[in-house]
């Protein structure tokens, strides 16, 4: 290549460019030599008229070198059309956004550098420039608009004579703040000795825009600094910028310094460690981690009681623990699985009580009323005891939510004096959960079970499965199908979970399972369970359980004493008769929260303690009542029916009329469903061809049209068991008597005249009970069910028994 041969001193400002590289243009590595020797200083011979090239980086300021990169296509006509008018000079004007956006005149600053081209490369379709800035000039007129821009420029030359007192103290005051940025970044320091090299302290202009350049300051800010042209001014925005840049190295600074402290400081820390382990090794007091490791396996092995197939493996995983380096992968699987292995209670039991007594005290504690439940599970410990083991069967508490079923597991466990852990499979879809992951699977861990079991650290806890009704299936599995190992007897006892691989014996577990429903468990999962019906409370029982129970842990919970908050008896009945009348206690508690809560309130507010709740104020705190007492209605074609519910049973009366006769038909309404419509449908049919024999007119139903309503239309209402009820309803209207007061009756009928026995037995007659019925028809099959409905709920209900609707006839119509 050949260069430009100028003497000392003619290219000062030059900062980057050496000799050798100060050419023309390079064409395919070939150079291009200029027309022109003439050598031009900085500043002189600078054209009129500029071709510009725009620059969407920071600024370039005069006395600065820049390299350059274009696009050959779009800039190299506008290098050939100034070198065409015999000079080297370009314009480089600054713009917001980016060059990307296309090229706009209007979008462009009005102040740039004028730019000597030392050097061009084509490498393909990009040009590589080196460009020294020369001066200041600001956009006067453009004469092209369209590359190769060109425009009429006036330039701005720095003033060379002696500068102002001022201004040499503007520029003292940059240099000493470059001399504090040094020691906090070093680059300041090349860039400073690069600038000394080639000038001096005494020309300010020079000084403020290398200072200006060598801040990181955005292109707007050093673009202010090019447009201002004011000496003055323009050195105190760089002290200005400068200052900032000091702040932010500082900043920049101290972090660094505390991160390398903290560095340091684990260094050590590591490097101590590391000395004191060899020291201690040396001298025989430590051992290391894999030694360790080993040594805290066997011991915790030396008091368990292993099967034989599991102390096998144990031995096998030792020995290939032994032989593994802890960097190894296969490391932390065989020591995870060690780590299982030897944390569960292999062997490990507590001692069964055996004072039936202290059971019994303990679930009365619990639970008030739901004696026959109570029963139930003092009859199955009395059986653990007498064979000493409580295991073996598998128990599962059905009933509506609320009702205490969970709390009831727990009181087994504690009569027993055993540990208690419940989890919940509503909802579980992997099998994997119940029988762990393989060991060959990242993150493999055992399944539920295992994990019970090592919380509990004891062989034999009750494990309460939660929810069981709503387990799930999916492509994973099924688990309740997993199940079915778990809570078999005979099998349980060699339960093989997937990931430790060995029997482990779950016989003595005491299984406590629990369900809203018993329609949607598996049959064969539903056969190896001991079911007990918990039907719901007494509207006694939750005044008990509500005095001596919820009322008071709401009023603790508040963190008042008991003294503070009272709630009479009245109130209390008319929360749990008015607002509460599910099967459970749940809503009852919700509303007793309630009412603590606005109590708490007026107490809060300077009201003096303490408050008394009475059966008036219940309607400020809990709005008006929910629920009322139906009404029994009377007439001819009106009875009334019983019907369970999850608030605990209700009445249902039945009504049927004569619309016309006009044709025969049956119009039913009341949001019947498939079920109940069928069962209505059964009622007609039966009565109009058996009327002969129950006493009616068969010519009676020819040509009438009846309409059988069951209230509240809103409700959406299904099952058969108002069968008997509206087929006497249509008996009532074919014969125009009415059915005897405060009689109820619950029972499906079918084409024949037969009495079906129905469920809800327990809730049904407790809602008769409230309402103050005092005879109740139920099918005779259903005998049996009277038998464990509490004595309380029996009490002054006279309970007559039907196998075909001939009996129900004669215990309606016939005195």
């Amino acid at each position: 290549m050949q260069g430009l041969n100028l003497p000392a001193g003619a290219l000062e400002s030059w900062r980057y460019a050496p000799k050798s590289e100060r050419m023309d243009i390079e064409q395919d590595g070939v150079p291009v030599e200029r027309d022109d020797k003439q050598i031009i200083l900085p500043g002189e011979g600078l054209p009129g008229l500029l071709y510009i090239l725009p620059h969407d980086q920071r600024p370039l300021f005069p006395g600065q070198a820049l390299p350059l990169v274009l696009g050959a296509t779009q800039w190299l006509p506008t290098l050939e059309a100034m070198r065409e008018r015999g000079h080297d000079v370009i314009g480089l004007l600054g713009m917001p956004g980016s060059v990307e956006d296309g090229i706009d005149t209007n979008r462009l600053y009005t102040m740039g550098t004028a730019c000597r081209i030392h050097r061009v490369h084509r490498d393909g379709e990009v040009l590589h420039l080196l460009l020294e800035g020369l001066q200041r000039f600001r956009v006067r007129q453009w004469s092209r608009t369209e590359p190769p821009l060109l425009a009429s420029v006036q330039y701005f030359p720095d003033r060379t004579d002696k500068p102002a007192a001022e201004q040499t103290a503007y520029a003292v005051a940059i240099i000493n703040i470059i001399k504090e940025l040094i020691p906090l970044n070093p680059l300041y320091g090349e860039e400073l000795k690069i600038f000394l090299g080639r000038s001096s302290p005494n020309r300010p202009a020079v000084l403020a825009d290398f200072a200006a350049s060598m801040t990181t300051a955005s292109r707007e800010v050093l673009q202010d600094v090019l447009e201002t042209v004011e000496l003055d001014k323009r050195l105190q925005k760089v002290v200005e910028l400068l200052h900032k840049e000091l702040k932010i190295a500082a900043a920049q600074q101290e972090i660094r310094e505390h991160v390398e402290k903290e560095i340091q400081s684990h260094q050590r820390e590591q490097v101590l460690r590391q000395q004191l382990k060899y020291i201690q090794k040396e001298l025989g007091l430590a051992k290391d981690d894999k030694t360790a490791q080993l040594e805290q396996f066997r011991e915790r092995a030396a008091t368990l009681q292993f099967a034989p197939a599991a102390r096998k493996r144990f031995d096998e995983e030792m020995e290939k623990l032994a032989m593994l380096d802890p960097s190894a992968a296969e490391w932390n699987v065989t020591r995870n699985y060690l780590d299982w292995l030897t944390s569960l209670p292999w062997g490990v039991t507590t001692r069964d009580a055996t004072d039936l007594a202290t059971a019994a005290k303990v679930l009365a504690r619990h639970h008030e009323g739901l004696d026959d439940v109570r029963d139930r599970i003092l009859e199955f410990l009395a059986l653990g005891v007498s064979r000493g083991n409580a295991a073996g069967s598998i128990i599962c508490l059905v009933g509506p939510p609320g009702v205490g079923k969970t709390s009831l597991g727990r009181a087994i466990a504690e009569a027993l004096n055993r540990q208690f852990f419940r989890f919940s499979v509503g909802g579980m879809r992997d099998e994997a959960e119940i029988k762990g992951h393989r060991r060959t699977y990242i993150g493999a861990l055992p399944g539920k079970l295992l994990q019970a079991l090592k919380d509990c650290g004891t062989q034999n806890p009750v494990i309460m499965l939660d929810e069981i009704d709503k387990i799930g299936a999916s492509y994973q599995g099924d688990p309740a199908a997993a199940l079915l190992e778990v809570l078999d007897p005979e099998q349980n006892s060699t339960f093989r979970d997937h990931y430790l691989d060995v029997d482990f014996d779950l016989s003595k577990v005491l299984f406590v399972c629990t369900a809203n429903q018993l329609d949607t468990i598996p049959a064969p999962l539903l056969d190896r369970m001991e079911v007990i019906h918990l039907s719901g409370y007494l509207d006694s029982e939750k005044l008990a359980i509500a005095r001596k129970h919820l009322w008071p842990r709401q009023v603790l919970k508040s963190g008042r004493k008991r003294t503070d908050i009272r709630l009479d008896a009245a109130a209390l009945r008319e929360v749990v008769e008015h607002y509460a009348r599910e099967a459970g206690v749940r809503q009852l508690e919700k509303h007793l929260a309630r009412i603590v809560r606005k109590a708490n309130v007026s107490l809060v507010n300077g009201s003096n303690a303490p408050i008394v709740v009475h059966k008036a104020d219940i309607a400020r705190y809990l709005g008006p009542r929910l629920f009322e007492n139906e009404r029994l209605e009377r007439g001819v074609g009106i009875v009334t029916g019983l019907a369970w519910t999850a608030m605990g049973g209700a009445t249902l009366p039945v009504e049927a009329t004569l619309v016309h006769r006009n044709g025969a038909g049956l119009k039913l309404t009341g949001q019947l469903g498939n079920v109940m419509q069928e069962s209505a449908n059964i009622a007609y049919s039966y009565v109009r061809s058996a009327a002969r024999q129950l006493g009616l007119d068969p010519a009676w139903f020819d040509d009438a049209t009846i309409h059988l309503h069951v209230p509240a239309g809103a409700t959406p209402k299904d099952g058969p068991s108002a069968g008997i009820t509206m087929a006497t309803a249509l008996v009532s209207l074919a014969s125009g008597r009415q059915a005897p007061a405060r009689l109820a009756m619950t029972g499906e009928l079918t084409l024949s005249g037969q009495v079906y026995p129905v469920g809800g037995i327990r809730e049904k007659l407790l809602a008769a009970k409230r309402q103050g019925i005092k005879r109740v028809i139920l099918p005779a099959a259903n005998e049996r069910d009277v038998v464990e409905v509490p004595a309380a709920v029996k009490a002054g209900i006279d309970i007559h028994y039907a196998r075909d609707y001939r009996d129900v006839q004669r215990l309606v119509f016939i005195p």
